[in-house]
């Protein structure tokens, strides 16, 4: 399902009037447009499975093991849901995004899943260092400005320890204050996916927002662009056409032999809330 001229022409319009500005940290420059993910996978050759007409986005890999689902009416405190099933050769996992991770961020993940993963992995704590987080031993690290938390957990000691991300509030007297998002991926999530994630997020390159785009807090700094929207949209539009390129080339390098377990409630089986 590539992404069509009509959807690109919808994406330039709704950036076209907007006056970029750059928005920093990271994590409290707010969800931004959730077509940096959809359209990113779309690219890569994911199918929309669920029914156009209803807020709930279900889209699956062409092999039909890995599946992301946004769901704006959810119960729970994760509107996004990604998941891999069980293959002959490899574990299942799923990770979850609520809903004001920007989607800048979420898309790191989904663009390493559906182009080759990096030959040498880069440290995440190395990664965040460098950026100038400050690091908690043992497996643990915050923002500069220490709303961001990431950690590393152990929830299950037959289980390798889970990663789990935070945005929160300044506690005002208490060690933390109301969450403002989170993300989590579980033990078996594929480290490449976990180190682009905190890559995305550790970087110090602003994320661009309209003026009158939503942030999650107060205190993120917007300042004009340099770049001009023009220049946004087209950045856009290379990012997808490469995606298409190099998803093309994982695709080929993927093993023949891997087959997704059948599932017994079918391949449209909903996703389970956690």
């Amino acid at each position: 399902m590539p992404v069509s001229e009509r959807q690109l022409a919808a994406f330039a319009d709704t950036h076209a009037w907007r006056i970029p500005f750059d928005t920093a940290p990271r994590h409290l420059a707010g969800p931004g447009d959730a077509r940096h993910v959809t359209h990113g996978l779309a690219a890569a050759g994911w199918t929309r499975t669920s029914d156009p007409l209803s807020p709930k986005i279900v889209l699956r890999s062409p092999d039909h093991r890995h599946t992301l689902q946004f769901d704006p009416q959810s119960a729970a405190f994760a509107w996004w849901q990604l998941r891999a099933e069980t293959t002959d050769t490899e574990p299942g996992w799923y990770a979850e995004f609520g809903e004001l991770v920007p989607a800048e961020i979420l898309g790191s993940v989904t663009d390493a899943l559906v182009t080759p993963p990096p030959r040498k992995q880069p440290d995440p704590w190395r990664v965040l260092s460098s950026a100038g987080w400050l690091l908690d031993a043992p497996n643990a690290a915050r923002s500069p400005d220490v709303m961001c938390h990431i950690e590393l957990r152990l929830i299950d000691r037959h289980e390798a320890p889970s990663w789990h991300i935070e945005t929160r509030e300044h506690g005002h007297g208490a060690p933390e204050g109301p969450r403002i998002w989170h993300a989590s991926f579980n033990s078996r999530t594929p480290p490449h996916l976990v180190t682009a994630f905190v890559t995305a997020l550790a970087d110090t390159a602003p994320l661009q927002r309209g003026m009158y785009d939503r942030t999650t807090h107060h205190s993120a700094v917007q300042k004009p662009s340099p770049l001009t929207p023009q220049q946004v949209v087209e950045a856009y539009t290379a990012r997808l056409g490469g995606l298409r390129r190099q998803s093309r080339g994982a695709r080929r390098l993927q093993r023949p032999t891997a087959r997704t377990a059948p599932s017994k409630a079918g391949p449209a089986r909903p996703t389970a809330h956690r």
